[in-house]
């Protein structure tokens, strides 16, 4: 599982769906690195407010820099500075040797719930050190580049007095300045205030910058910075940045120097403090806060799980990856299993599963919340059933109270009287007990690419994974009583029977992906895919059993497993794809069609250790053999974190977001729930 170059990433979420990362070696390699990156309030997006920064030391022979760019044509501007060791805990920690052996330390916090970013440099090492700063603005939309242009506003105001009367404001004229970044421009003006506020563009948030050092104005654009990842994913890859002022820092031995970052305006959630607050005194609260809140946290995968748990204006909800995803609907359900129940934070996993409750309609709960003023996405067979097991799987680690339980319970009893009375895209109970789904154009299953309108694995008729759902979905609904418990008891008995006869193959050895493909009666698609694991593991009960749950652990472990999840189709069958890069066509192409999961790796580990009887024995023997994987993929990609997806060819090479909310729940859920002894 090796990668070629060190392109770990590091993550600092900030509880409302902002967050910074970046690289731990190297240039900005992602539109989506950034050191401030804020979302907005009422509408919920996401702005790139400081993109990156970059940081100077003198030296006798020069200036040394600690950090690099990369430039239009992949010139590399290299650190000068040799990089000692970093570490994640409990936040991003550099610690870089100087060519004079000065030995420097930077580390990067966000404010949680707060959402500043303060920039700490420490020397350990050394009599003293002299370090220029230049932030990188934007103010774009995080999926967007921004290019150089006379509307941005360069103009510095002095937000907070505290060691001097306020300076003068940058002139008018420093709009029109936009010298090349080799450029060298005069000194508008050198202050002593240390915060200062600047508005790019009126309509967005704006940007505080607070230092315990000097600051002084020197607005520039830097011209062609160049994301390596954008351009290897077939986006668009280069963007001008602004620059609006120097920040200096004068360091002594063991003393710190502070810069903070923060959203300003009335689209932002940043608290700022009052103007008697220093720089100093603000960088050092929000560090030792922030200390504190971690230390309660009982593992670095507890407070690694707590970045994916966000707070917005309609309360709390999972965001489903990081760097671009939001919140899913299927997502949130899978991987609340492990962020929340396997945490002890049923609390939140309730509020959670109570929203979503309210947004039922027809049957289904949405698969997506989108920005505010636009309607939700229905388009999800599976996000509705999987609200159910996580239903049950609450109510079974921490009983909520009773008014939260029965509007739970109601909520489970509304998605299976919409699924058997029909819903959108063809959903609803068949007469032989199973769950029919699917329309022309449409991807309804968590199989779900899609391009040029093409909808790569339709999966239209009765897939295999949501037979499984429906079927634990009938019996936690008799299960919970209510008017209807007998009803969803026989319906189950129903489903149960029909999969049997029509899904096991015992030629195959596996069972049928899809049956009754396009709604035709009949019809069988075959393909060996990773979804039939779940009538085995993943879910509160083994819809199969005996032999025929053996072979199908069987198969899946022999031609689909990786050491990070199974593949999402068999080596050999048409299509199969083992390598997900190029451009976003190859990719979306390739997203199902051989690619693998490590959230599906709890639903196969814990299918493995129930067809061997679930004793201490097994549980220790797939402990040893199925984790340590996992825990070598945390020191890589998204540091202490799991990745999205990976090559289903070795080496395996993690792909797709490095942040991942339920690859690392289902990680959390198979050391803590799976194989718990």
């Amino acid at each position: 599982m090796g990668r070629a170059v060190d392109d770990r990433e590091w993550l600092e979420a900030d509880g409302r769906g902002g967050f910074a990362s970046g690289p731990v070696v190297g240039p900005r390699s992602r539109r989506y690195h950034a050191l401030l990156l804020h979302t907005a309030v009422p509408s919920g997006q996401r702005f790139v407010l400081v993109a990156g920064v970059h940081v100077e030391v003198d030296t006798a022979t020069g200036p040394v820099a600690l950090t690099s760019q990369r430039w239009a044509g992949g010139v590399v501007s290299q650190a000068g500075a040799a990089l000692v060791d970093f570490s994640s805990e409990p936040w991003p920690r550099w610690r870089q040797r100087l060519p004079d052996g000065r030995l420097l330390e930077t580390e990067i916090v966000v404010e949680h719930d707060g959402g500043a970013t303060v920039l700490t440099y420490r020397l350990s090492e050394g009599e003293g050190a002299t370090l220029r700063l230049r932030p990188f603005v934007a103010g774009r939309d995080y999926h967007a580049l921004m290019q150089e242009n006379p509307a941005f506003d360069f103009e510095l105001r002095a937000a907070a007095a505290t060691r001097a009367a306020s300076a003068t404001r940058a002139a008018s004229a420093t709009r029109a300045a936009s010298a090349t970044r080799a450029a060298t421009a005069t000194r508008a003006a050198t202050a002593t205030v240390d915060r200062w506020e600047l508005t790019p563009y009126r309509d967005l948030p704006g940007v505080t910058i607070a230092t315990t050092g000097q600051f002084a104005s020197d607005p520039q654009w830097y011209r062609g910075f160049e994301y390596a990842e954008e351009l290897a994913r077939g986006f668009p890859g280069r963007e001008d940045l602004a620059a609006p002022a120097e920040l200096t820092l004068r360091l002594t031995s063991g003393a710190a120097g502070h810069v903070v970052l923060a959203a300003s305006g009335p689209m932002a959630t940043t608290r700022l403090p009052d103007a008697t607050t220093t720089a100093a005194a603000w960088a050092e609260g929000i560090r030792t806060r922030e200390q504190a809140r971690r230390r309660r946290f009982a593992t670095p995968l507890d407070r690694a799980a707590d970045a994916y748990v966000v707070t917005t204006n309609a309360g709390p909800t999972i965001v489903a990856g990081y760097p671009w995803f939001t919140d899913w609907g299927r997502d949130t359900f899978i991987a609340m299993r492990g962020l929340l129940l396997a945490t002890s934070r049923s609390d939140v996993a309730a509020a959670i599963l109570l929203r979503w409750s309210r947004s039922l309609s027809n049957g289904m709960v949405p698969n997506r919340f989108v920005q505010l003023g636009e309607a939700p996405e229905w388009n999800a067979v599976d996000a509705s059933l999987w609200f159910v097991i996580a239903v049950h799987d609450l109510l079974q680690v921490q009983p909520p109270p009773k008014d939260v339980r029965a509007t739970l319970s109601a909520a489970v009893d509304a998605v299976l009287i919409g699924y058997t009375r029909g819903t959108r895209y063809r959903i609803g109970a068949a007469v032989d007990g199973l769950l029919a789904a699917g329309e022309a154009g449409c991807q309804l299953t968590w199989m779900d690419a899609k391009v040029d309108g093409n909808v790569i694995t339709p999966r239209i008729g009765k897939p295999v994974e949501v037979q499984a759902l429906w079927w634990n979905a009938l019996v936690i609904g008799a299960q919970l009583g209510g008017s209807h418990a007998s009803i969803w008891a026989t319906l189950a008995d129903r489903c149960r029977a029909s999969f049997a006869a029509r899904f096991w193959d015992p030629r195959r050895g596996h069972l049928a992906d899809v049956i009754d493909v396009d709604h035709v009666a009949g019809s069988i698609d075959a393909s060996l895919r990773p979804n039939q694991i779940f009538a085995v593991g993943g879910l509160p009960y083994a819809l199969i059993e005996g032999e025929p749950a053996r072979a199908v652990v069987g198969a899946v472990e022999r031609t689909l497993m990786t050491p990070l999840g199974p593949r999402t189709l068999a080596p050999g069958y048409p299509g199969y794809c083992g390598h997900y890069d190029g451009d976003p066509v190859r990719r979306d192409g390739a997203y199902h069609q051989g690619t693998a999961w490590p959230w599906l790796a709890a639903a196969f580990v814990e299918a493995w250790v129930r067809v061997r009887g679930a004793t201490p024995a097994v549980k220790a023997e797939a402990r040893g053999h199925f984790l340590p994987p996992f825990d070598r993929h945390l020191a890589v990609a998204g540091v202490g974190h799991v990745s999205e997806i990976v090559d289903g060819d070795p080496p395996h090479t993690p792909r797709g977001c490095p942040f991942q909310a339920w690859s690392l729940g289902e990680r959390i859920r198979l050391d803590r729930v799976v194989l718990r002894e």
